[in-house]
């Protein structure tokens, strides 16, 4: 019951989320805009992901929160994770080593959501803290896993990123099983303030 529970607080949230996305950035657009060809900035980050299986809570980054009706919290569900919700804190870092220092975290959430094939639902911060950038930058958006190179929104963002708008071209840049994987995350900023 506790897990049906904080599973119906964690859609609840998503969809507040993405309400409040939707009609501040309609609200905000009185007059039509013209997109720009070229981003104002550019940016390549990646993300590494280590989900929680039951044994490597030392360097586990992602744990599973919610997951369908008798599912193991450690262990992804069946064959397309269908209903798991995993809440995340990666470290983010300039090139593709998990070792490389962090220049800051993504934190947020990721919904398998679809029964027939990997698929997410995406919502999430790219908190940044180094000398080249401070601030964060918001994402959210659907993620199907399965294509190479699929596209999610900039919502957001404060500090370095105040109020940025463009997308971001996510891919996965390496797979470890179900426990560990790194994605290559090309920002591409159309709005800059």
């Amino acid at each position: 019951m506790e897990a049906r529970r904080r599973l119906t607080l964690i859609i609840a949230l998503l969809f507040f989320l993405i309400y409040f996305s939707c009609s501040s950035s309609s609200a905000m657009h009185d007059k039509k805009m013209i997109k720009p060809s070229n981003p104002c900035k550019s940016l390549v980050l990646y993300f590494h992901d280590i989900l929680y299986n039951g044994k490597n809570a030392k360097n586990a980054t992602s744990a599973i929160v919610a997951a369908p009706e008798g599912a193991n919290l450690t262990i992804l569900a069946g064959k397309s994770h269908f209903g798991d919700v995993v809440v995340f804190d990666d470290p983010i870092t300039v090139d593709n080593n998990l070792h490389s220092t962090p220049i800051g975290r993504a934190q947020g959430v990721y919904v398998y959501d679809k029964k027939e094939t990997f698929t997410a639902w995406l919502g999430f911060t790219l908190v940044l803290n180094s000398t080249d950038y401070q601030g964060t930058i918001n994402f959210i958006g659907a993620d199907p896993i399965m294509v190479n190179k699929r596209d999610i929104s900039v919502v957001g963002g404060t500090g370095d990123f105040f109020m940025a708008r463009g997308i971001a071209t996510v891919s996965t840049d390496a797979f470890e099983g179900e426990v560990y994987f790194r994605l290559c995350v090309d920002i591409k900023l159309y709005e800059c303030w």
